[in-house]
């Protein structure tokens, strides 16, 4: 006999959230919640039709960008190409104050742009500037917090895993999605170099004035070395903006064009490194597409129980204004976010939200963008934050304390973001729309 709607939901929040505290993986805990609840609407007989269904949905083309996109951004963190982006900034920006923490800012959203994993981003720039702004002089916690928040730009200028992992889920057009990336990260980035040359303004103890004098030689100099990061940055989003390729042949010539770079150009890519470089990425991989497989059966739950639609109506209905909703949705995923890593909360709450969304007359390619801005702030807030640990691994004199504090400022600043994206949304629509 079918249980309840309403009996269901208790049973199945009752069962992940066992599962959570016991220490399940998500996945498990997500799934078996997910195939007790259907179990519990439609009988055993619902669980036939379950394989196929996943497996139309991991049967994607867009999915093969993750692997893709994977092995690109692991190319680059063993390359060496992080250091050239860092020593080039480093240059520009030298006699401003905070300059080394903008550099770090600015070679992150470089590397961003070549690789969309944060904590890579993170791991290799930190490795270099972290070292770097603590010989100046720079405030421990400052600098680490500096490159653990800057990291998470990757997750926002494309290409981005998320941005794929959303696009499946949504049915958004990922290139669409990777086009609007571009210009809230530009900004963000912008946003978090400001915040720190105020917080230096401020407090001058963060970071001591550098008198070392750069030429204008040397400036322009140092810009020799990177072609290859501009060259690489064509020919995965020009490619994508000039419709030539798709997300996914983008992300295959972009991880051709990494090896290629890191082979005959920096020389420092043997056989150890490629070993690694593909087991890391066989892993991850593997790890996404059960949290996505996982992702599908909550998906069909949530169908046959009519949440979504249930919320949605809920939520128009109750009389909150655009403004309180916007606020009421985004501190959900904040406080998610501190437990979850971002393809899990992807996963998790799309299926939940985008519905509410779209009936309150948002675009579905806005949300997507103002999703992962949110979950910027989920890899610099404990209890996961992935890109503290990230940071911590790589600078482990450096308390976790003072790299939580260094990082918490720049959630404010992504907060300040988030309204500004509310307000003036062509900031993240206008790209998209030229593509047409």
């Amino acid at each position: 006999m079918n249980m309840e709607p309403n009996t269901v939901i208790i049973i199945c929040a009752v069962v992940l959230l066992a599962l959570i505290f016991m220490g399940s993986p998500i996945f498990v805990s997500l799934g078996t919640a997910s195939i007790v609840g259907i179990v519990s609407l439609g009988g055993p007989d619902a669980l036939i039709r379950l394989p196929a269904i996943m497996f139309t949905h991991l049967d994607g083309f867009v999915l093969l960008a993750v692997p893709l996109f994977l092995l690109m951004g692991q190319i680059l963190f063993f390359s060496g190409i992080g250091a050239d982006l860092y020593n080039s900034g480093n240059k520009w920006l030298s006699g401003v104050k905070g300059g080394l923490a903008m550099a770090s800012t600015v070679a992150c959203a470089v590397f961003g742009a070549m690789c969309g994993v944060s904590i890579a981003a993170a791991a290799s720039i930190g490795s270099f500037s972290i070292p770097e702004m603590r010989k100046q002089g720079y405030h421990p916690g400052f600098a680490a917090g500096t490159v653990a928040a800057a990291g998470a730009l990757s997750m926002l200028i494309p290409p981005s895993l998320l941005f794929i992992l959303y696009g499946a889920i949504a049915d958004v057009s990922v290139g669409k999605l990777f086009v609007g990336g571009i210009m809230p990260g530009i900004i963000l980035a912008g946003m978090m170099c400001g915040y720190e040359w105020l917080a230096v303004k401020r407090n001058p103890a963060l970071a001591p004035d550098i008198q070392e004098k750069i030429t204008w030689g040397e400036r322009f100099s140092s810009l020799k070395r990177l072609w290859p990061a501009l060259v690489l940055i064509f020919l995965v989003l020009g490619t994508i903006y000039l419709g030539v390729a798709t997300p996914t042949e983008a992300g295959a010539i972009g991880s051709v064009g990494a090896l290629l770079i890191a082979v005959f150009v920096y020389g420092n890519f043997g056989w150890g490194k490629i070993r690694l470089v593909f087991t890391y990425t066989t892993r991850v991989t593997s790890a996404i597409m059960i949290i996505f497989a996982c992702g599908v059966l909550f998906s069909v739950l949530l169908t046959m129980l009519k949440l979504p639609d249930q919320l949605a109506e809920l939520i128009i209905h109750s009389g909150l204004t655009g403004w309180q909703i916007f606020i009421l949705l985004n501190l959900v995923l904040l406080v998610l976010g501190m437990f979850v890593d971002g393809a899990t909360a992807v996963v998790v709450t799309t299926p939940i939200v985008l519905p509410t969304v779209i009936s309150l007359g948002y675009d579905p390619l806005w949300w997507g963008i103002i999703l992962v801005v949110n979950l910027n702030m989920a890899v610099i807030t404990p209890p996961v934050g992935l890109n503290l640990y990230a940071i911590k691994s790589i600078a482990e004199d450096i308390s976790m304390s003072d790299i939580i504090r260094g990082s918490l400022p720049f959630v404010i600043v992504e907060m300040i973001s988030l309204a500004l994206f509310f307000v003036f949304k062509d900031l993240v629509l206008w790209l998209p729309g030229l593509m047409g």
